[in-house]
C-alpha cells in the first residue's frame, strides 16, 4: 500500500494538524495508525491520554517540551523518540519558531478517531491544505 499526504484527509486544531497516513479504517488489514503531526510556533495541545492503544512520537523537525505521566517535562528536538504507554495522560508543546514536526504511531490503531471529538476540530478533504496565520500566534 502506498499513501502520499495529498491522497488523505487533514485533521486541523486550533494549534496545527495532522496527516493520518496509516490507520484501520483506511487500510485494509491494517492494525496501527501512523502519521504526521505539524504544531504551529508557540502552540501545542492539551494533556490527554489514548485509553486503549500506546503511542510513539519521533520528533522529525523542530524543539518542543513533552510531558509524559507524572515525570518532569522535559525538551525535545529533531531525532527524539518518545513513547507513551496506554492510559498516560502527555502533552506536546512547540517552543521553537518554526513548526514541530512529529510522527506519530498508535498501537493499535484507532484512537486517532477520538480527536474529532476536540473543540475547534475541521478535517479538511484530500488535496486541500490548512493554512496558518503567523499574525495568530500573536495571542
Amino acid at each position: 500500500m502506498h499513501q502520499q499526504p495529498q491522497d488523505v484527509a487533514t485533521m486541523v486544531f486550533d494549534w496545527g494538524s495532522i496527516k493520518w497516513l496509516v490507520t484501520p479504517d483506511t487500510v485494509t488489514d491494517a492494525t496501527s495508525s501512523f502519521g504526521e503531526v505539524v504544531i504551529n510556533p508557540e502552540k501545542g495541545h492539551e494533556r490527554h491520554l489514548h485509553p486503549d492503544a500506546d503511542e510513539v512520537l519521533y520528533v522529525i523537525e523542530g524543539t518542543g517540551r513533552q510531558t509524559v505521566g507524572d515525570a518532569p517535562e522535559f525538551d525535545i528536538a529533531a531525532g527524539d523518540a518518545i513513547w507513551v504507554a496506554k492510559g498516560t495522560m502527555h502533552s506536546t508543546f512547540n517552543t521553537g519558531w518554526k513548526p514541530l514536526r512529529l510522527i506519530a504511531a498508535y498501537t493499535p490503531g484507532g484512537e486517532e478517531n477520538a480527536l474529532r471529538g476536540l473543540p475547534g476540530f475541521v478535517e479538511l478533504p484530500a488535496g486541500t491544505n490548512p493554512t496558518w496565520s503567523p499574525g495568530a500566534a500573536r495571542g
